[in-house]
Protein backbone atom coordinates (compact mmCIF):
# COMPACT_ATOMS: atom_id res chain seq x y z
CA UNK A 1 0.00 0.00 0.00
CA UNK A 2 2.85 2.66 0.81
CA UNK A 3 4.60 1.64 -2.62
CA UNK A 4 1.23 2.41 -4.41
CA UNK A 5 0.91 5.31 -2.51
CA UNK A 6 4.24 6.60 -3.31
CA UNK A 7 3.94 5.89 -6.39
CA UNK A 8 0.41 7.70 -7.01
CA UNK A 9 2.33 10.87 -5.03
CA UNK A 10 5.54 10.47 -7.70
CA UNK A 11 2.73 10.28 -10.73
CA UNK A 12 0.19 13.40 -9.70
CA UNK A 13 3.82 15.81 -8.73
CA UNK A 14 5.12 14.86 -12.44
CA UNK A 15 1.71 15.44 -13.76
CA UNK A 16 1.59 18.84 -11.80
CA UNK A 17 4.80 19.64 -13.19
CA UNK A 18 3.96 18.83 -17.03
CA UNK A 19 0.56 20.53 -16.57
CA UNK A 20 2.58 23.87 -15.31
CA UNK A 21 5.33 23.91 -17.62
CA UNK A 22 2.67 23.62 -20.96
CA UNK A 23 0.44 26.60 -18.87
CA UNK A 24 4.21 28.48 -18.90
CA UNK A 25 5.16 27.40 -22.40
CA UNK A 26 1.64 29.21 -23.45
CA UNK A 27 1.66 32.11 -21.61
CA UNK A 28 4.93 32.85 -22.36
CA UNK A 29 4.07 32.63 -25.89
CA UNK A 30 1.28 34.90 -25.83
CA UNK A 31 3.12 37.80 -23.78
CA UNK A 32 6.18 37.93 -26.09
CA UNK A 33 5.25 41.55 -27.22
CA UNK A 34 4.00 42.21 -23.88
CA UNK A 35 6.92 44.30 -22.80
CA UNK A 36 6.03 46.77 -26.37
CA UNK A 37 2.68 47.27 -25.04
CA UNK A 38 3.50 48.14 -21.48
CA UNK A 39 5.95 50.68 -23.02
CA UNK A 40 3.42 52.20 -25.62
CA UNK A 41 5.73 51.41 -28.47
CA UNK A 42 4.84 50.41 -32.30
CA UNK A 43 6.68 47.20 -32.79
CA UNK A 44 6.20 47.46 -36.58
CA UNK A 45 8.04 50.73 -36.03
CA UNK A 46 11.10 49.64 -34.67
CA UNK A 47 14.52 48.71 -36.94
CA UNK A 48 14.27 45.02 -37.96
CA UNK A 49 17.60 44.31 -36.04
CA UNK A 50 16.02 45.52 -32.86
CA UNK A 51 13.33 42.55 -32.99
CA UNK A 52 15.55 40.13 -34.18
CA UNK A 53 18.00 40.95 -30.65
CA UNK A 54 14.75 41.25 -29.01
CA UNK A 55 13.79 37.39 -29.90
CA UNK A 56 17.08 36.16 -29.79
CA UNK A 57 17.20 37.35 -26.17
CA UNK A 58 13.52 36.38 -25.45
CA UNK A 59 13.86 32.57 -26.72
CA UNK A 60 17.38 32.14 -24.74
CA UNK A 61 15.18 33.18 -21.34
CA UNK A 62 12.66 30.92 -22.17
CA UNK A 63 14.99 27.73 -23.06
CA UNK A 64 16.93 28.96 -19.61
CA UNK A 65 13.58 29.13 -17.47
CA UNK A 66 12.65 25.03 -19.32
CA UNK A 67 16.28 23.92 -18.51
CA UNK A 68 15.67 24.78 -15.22
CA UNK A 69 12.32 23.51 -14.70
CA UNK A 70 13.78 19.92 -16.33
CA UNK A 71 17.09 20.02 -14.50
CA UNK A 72 17.48 16.55 -13.07
CA UNK A 73 16.03 14.87 -16.01
CA UNK A 74 18.23 16.81 -18.31
CA UNK A 75 21.68 16.10 -16.37
CA UNK A 76 20.40 12.71 -15.48
CA UNK A 77 19.49 12.01 -19.52
CA UNK A 78 22.92 13.81 -20.55
CA UNK A 79 24.72 11.52 -18.72
CA UNK A 80 22.74 8.16 -20.09
CA UNK A 81 23.28 9.81 -23.30
CA UNK A 82 27.43 10.09 -23.23
CA UNK A 83 26.94 6.03 -22.45
CA UNK A 84 24.29 5.07 -24.83
CA UNK A 85 24.09 7.36 -27.81
CA UNK A 86 25.48 4.60 -30.13
CA UNK A 87 22.71 2.21 -29.08
CA UNK A 88 19.77 4.92 -28.97
CA UNK A 89 20.88 6.09 -32.97
CA UNK A 90 21.23 3.00 -34.05
CA UNK A 91 18.07 1.45 -32.96
CA UNK A 92 15.52 4.24 -33.13
CA UNK A 93 16.54 6.37 -36.02
CA UNK A 94 14.94 4.43 -38.15
CA UNK A 95 11.38 5.64 -37.14
CA UNK A 96 12.47 9.25 -37.42
CA UNK A 97 12.85 7.82 -41.01
CA UNK A 98 9.92 5.91 -41.23
CA UNK A 99 8.26 8.95 -39.97
CA UNK A 100 9.85 11.82 -42.16
CA UNK A 101 8.96 9.58 -45.12
CA UNK A 102 5.28 9.27 -44.34
CA UNK A 103 5.80 13.71 -44.03
CA UNK A 104 7.69 13.88 -47.68
CA UNK A 105 4.84 11.31 -49.05
CA UNK A 106 1.58 12.90 -47.32
CA UNK A 107 2.82 16.11 -48.04
CA UNK A 108 3.65 15.38 -51.80
CA UNK A 109 -0.14 13.84 -51.91
CA UNK A 110 -1.77 17.33 -50.47
CA UNK A 111 -0.08 19.28 -52.86
CA UNK A 112 -0.27 17.25 -56.24
CA UNK A 113 -3.24 15.65 -55.99
CA UNK A 114 -5.50 18.33 -53.93
CA UNK A 115 -4.19 21.07 -55.57
CA UNK A 116 -2.85 22.76 -52.45
CA UNK A 117 0.66 24.29 -51.90
CA UNK A 118 3.37 24.13 -49.13
CA UNK A 119 1.71 24.25 -45.89
CA UNK A 120 0.96 27.84 -44.90
CA UNK A 121 3.71 27.48 -41.56
CA UNK A 122 6.33 26.42 -44.37
CA UNK A 123 5.74 29.42 -46.33
CA UNK A 124 6.25 31.83 -43.42
CA UNK A 125 9.54 30.32 -43.01
CA UNK A 126 10.31 30.91 -45.91
CA UNK A 127 9.44 34.32 -45.70
CA UNK A 128 10.66 34.96 -42.19
CA UNK A 129 14.20 33.65 -44.14
CA UNK A 130 14.73 36.22 -46.27
CA UNK A 131 13.94 38.71 -43.60
CA UNK A 132 16.57 37.00 -41.13
CA UNK A 133 18.39 33.65 -42.31
CA UNK A 134 20.61 33.70 -39.01
CA UNK A 135 17.80 34.18 -36.31
CA UNK A 136 15.50 31.52 -38.43
CA UNK A 137 18.70 28.88 -38.21
CA UNK A 138 18.91 29.83 -34.61
CA UNK A 139 15.18 29.37 -33.57
CA UNK A 140 14.92 26.16 -35.80
CA UNK A 141 18.23 24.24 -35.28
CA UNK A 142 18.76 25.35 -31.37
CA UNK A 143 15.24 26.54 -29.74
CA UNK A 144 13.25 24.85 -31.61
CA UNK A 145 14.52 21.52 -30.41
CA UNK A 146 15.03 22.28 -27.38
CA UNK A 147 12.16 23.65 -26.35
CA UNK A 148 9.55 21.91 -28.33
CA UNK A 149 11.02 18.29 -27.04
CA UNK A 150 10.82 19.76 -23.55
CA UNK A 151 6.93 20.89 -23.85
CA UNK A 152 5.74 17.97 -26.65
CA UNK A 153 7.59 15.21 -25.06
CA UNK A 154 8.94 16.06 -21.60
CA UNK A 155 5.94 17.60 -20.07
CA UNK A 156 3.14 15.65 -21.62
CA UNK A 157 5.13 12.30 -21.00
CA UNK A 158 4.69 13.36 -17.08
CA UNK A 159 1.07 13.71 -17.77
CA UNK A 160 0.40 10.95 -19.57
CA UNK A 161 2.42 7.50 -18.36
CA UNK A 162 0.53 5.40 -21.11
CA UNK A 163 3.09 4.73 -23.98
CA UNK A 164 0.90 4.03 -27.08
CA UNK A 165 -1.67 7.43 -25.62
CA UNK A 166 1.62 8.89 -24.89
CA UNK A 167 2.82 8.61 -28.74
CA UNK A 168 -0.52 9.58 -30.40
CA UNK A 169 -1.57 12.49 -28.23
CA UNK A 170 2.07 14.12 -28.03
CA UNK A 171 1.79 13.57 -31.78
CA UNK A 172 -1.40 15.23 -32.34
CA UNK A 173 -0.48 18.50 -30.26
CA UNK A 174 2.99 19.01 -32.09
CA UNK A 175 1.41 18.95 -35.33
CA UNK A 176 -1.46 21.14 -34.37
CA UNK A 177 0.30 23.41 -32.46
CA UNK A 178 2.51 23.82 -35.78
CA UNK A 179 -0.24 23.74 -37.79
CA UNK A 180 -2.99 26.04 -35.95
CA UNK A 181 -1.66 29.43 -36.51
CA UNK A 182 -1.96 28.90 -40.14
CA UNK A 183 -5.39 27.22 -40.25
CA UNK A 184 -7.61 29.40 -43.16
CA UNK A 185 -10.13 26.75 -44.30
CA UNK A 186 -10.80 23.25 -43.01
CA UNK A 187 -8.85 21.51 -45.85
CA UNK A 188 -5.28 23.38 -44.10
CA UNK A 189 -6.16 20.69 -41.26
CA UNK A 190 -4.69 18.07 -43.86
CA UNK A 191 -1.77 19.28 -42.87
CA UNK A 192 -1.97 17.81 -39.66
CA UNK A 193 -1.20 14.26 -40.92
CA UNK A 194 2.97 15.34 -41.97
CA UNK A 195 3.38 16.84 -38.78
CA UNK A 196 1.83 14.62 -37.00
CA UNK A 197 3.43 11.83 -38.23
CA UNK A 198 6.83 13.47 -37.42
CA UNK A 199 5.32 14.16 -34.20
CA UNK A 200 4.45 10.39 -33.44
CA UNK A 201 7.45 9.33 -34.48
CA UNK A 202 9.32 11.80 -32.12
CA UNK A 203 7.21 11.19 -29.33
CA UNK A 204 7.77 7.07 -30.30
CA UNK A 205 11.63 7.33 -29.97
CA UNK A 206 11.22 9.29 -26.69
CA UNK A 207 8.91 6.33 -25.21
CA UNK A 208 11.64 3.47 -25.98
CA UNK A 209 14.39 5.65 -24.49
CA UNK A 210 12.77 7.92 -22.39
CA UNK A 211 15.94 10.35 -22.80
CA UNK A 212 15.06 13.48 -24.17
CA UNK A 213 18.27 14.20 -25.83
CA UNK A 214 18.03 11.31 -28.74
CA UNK A 215 14.53 13.76 -29.67
CA UNK A 216 16.61 16.76 -29.42
CA UNK A 217 19.30 15.12 -31.63
CA UNK A 218 16.73 14.05 -34.15
CA UNK A 219 15.23 17.48 -33.81
CA UNK A 220 17.75 19.05 -34.63
CA UNK A 221 19.17 17.04 -37.25
CA UNK A 222 16.29 17.38 -39.32
CA UNK A 223 15.28 21.24 -38.95
CA UNK A 224 18.95 21.73 -39.74
CA UNK A 225 18.40 19.68 -43.23
CA UNK A 226 15.51 21.10 -44.13
CA UNK A 227 16.36 24.97 -43.44
CA UNK A 228 19.72 24.32 -44.86
CA UNK A 229 17.58 23.65 -48.14
CA UNK A 230 15.32 26.23 -47.77
CA UNK A 231 18.50 28.47 -47.76
CA UNK A 232 19.46 26.70 -51.06
CA UNK A 233 16.19 27.31 -52.57
CA UNK A 234 16.60 30.99 -51.67
CA UNK A 235 19.75 31.35 -53.01
CA UNK A 236 18.95 29.61 -56.28
CA UNK A 237 16.34 31.88 -57.11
Amino acid sequence: MKKKKKSNDLYIKNALIGIITILLYIILHNIEGLPFEILNIDITSLPQYIKIIYLTVYDILMMAIFAIIFNKELVANFKDMKKNHKEYYSKYFKYYLIGFAIMIISNAIIIFLMNKGIANNEEAIREAFKISPLYIYFSGIIFAPFVEELIFRGAIRKIIPFKYLFVLISGFVFAYVHVSTYINNPSDLLYLIPYGALGTAFAYVYAKTDNIFTNMGLHFMHNGILLSFQFLILLLG
